[in-house]
């Protein structure tokens, strides 16, 4: 019994997230990209281009699409990887079509393309973020990796989306639909980014002063974050050195340069960006 309530709790979550995830991907379809043939990309662009040929719902035609996918996945892929797709495909395919209601925007073009690209992008977030996919191109650019492993992943969804918008403009006979369509992708991707890392992200800050050890003190009682200490040796004095090491969250990078500050305002610091922190004060390593 102590086995299932683990399972059943994450299968909960799962369930609410799909379903959640399905929702605000339902209303970026139905309200704002579809009546505006905006081509998304993947499947739901097919999807979009059969419906206006056909007026065959578009979520029929999604599952449609996938089903021979899942099959070439639950054959080369998996039977885990794609028993939760399956589920995230028919809730998504379902809940688009039971949308289909929804009052339609006819306004300006680019603002359907922004607003269609970030519901269905936070929608798939939610997807992803319970370690699932949407199906379509995610399955097909997977299986050509079985094949072509040195193909990036990345570079592959991308050209399988230019492919299918192409093809979208030529069906709905408008040139526009390349450029919109390409917002709406821009904005998808950057919105799923956002989702999925962006509370994670920080800045990673190497300090080098006389008086670290005094910086380091306060960016543990001020900030409660941890530091490192790195020895190091000056490439023209050749004397040896110490440079502190510190991750903080992007909100507190403004006070922690105040801290070096106050400290030494001679200090040295490097800066980057890091678009994921993981451990103690960040984001568990382990799988949520």
């Amino acid at each position: 019994m102590n086995l299932k309530k683990p399972f059943l709790l994450k299968a909960l979550l799962d369930f609410i997230f799909f379903v959640g995830g399905s929702i605000l991907f339902a209303i970026g379809m139905q309200t704002f990209i579809a009546p505006n043939q905006i081509a998304p990309g993947g499947i739901s662009a097919i999807a979009i281009v059969l419906n206006y040929l056909t007026n065959l719902p578009i979520g029929l035609w999604s599952f449609l699409l996938n089903v021979p996918l899942l099959l070439l996945g639950a054959r080369f892929l998996g039977m885990a990887f794609t028993w939760k797709t399956l589920e995230t495909v028919v809730i998504m395919s379902v809940l688009t079509d039971a949308f289909s209601w929804l009052p339609v925007y006819q306004g300006d073009v680019l603002l359907a393309a922004l607003f269609g690209g970030l519901l269905m992008g936070a929608g798939m977030a939610l997807v992803f973020l319970r370690d699932s996919t949407t199906g379509g191109v995610d399955i097909l650019s997977r299986l050509i990796q079985l094949r072509l492993p040195y193909l990036p992943m990345g570079k592959l969804l991308l050209l399988i989306d230019i492919v299918v918008i192409c093809i979208s403009a030529l069906v709905f006979g408008k040139i526009e639909v390349v450029l919109y369509s390409l917002v709406a992708v821009a904005v998808s991707s950057y919105t799923i980014d956002s989702v999925m890392y962006g509370l994670d992200r920080g800045k990673l800050v190497h300090i080098f002063s006389a008086k670290n050890q005094g910086i380091a003190k306060r960016v543990i009682e001020e900030l409660n974050r941890g530091c490192t200490l790195l020895n190091a040796t000056g490439a023209y004095s050749g004397e040896p050195q110490q440079a502190l090491l510190v991750a903080v969250r992007l909100q507190q990078y403004h006070r922690l340069k105040e801290i070096v500050h106050e400290e030494d305002p001679q200090a040295f610091l490097i800066v980057t960006d890091s678009s994921e922190v993981l451990g103690e004060g960040f984001k568990p390593i382990q799988k949520q």
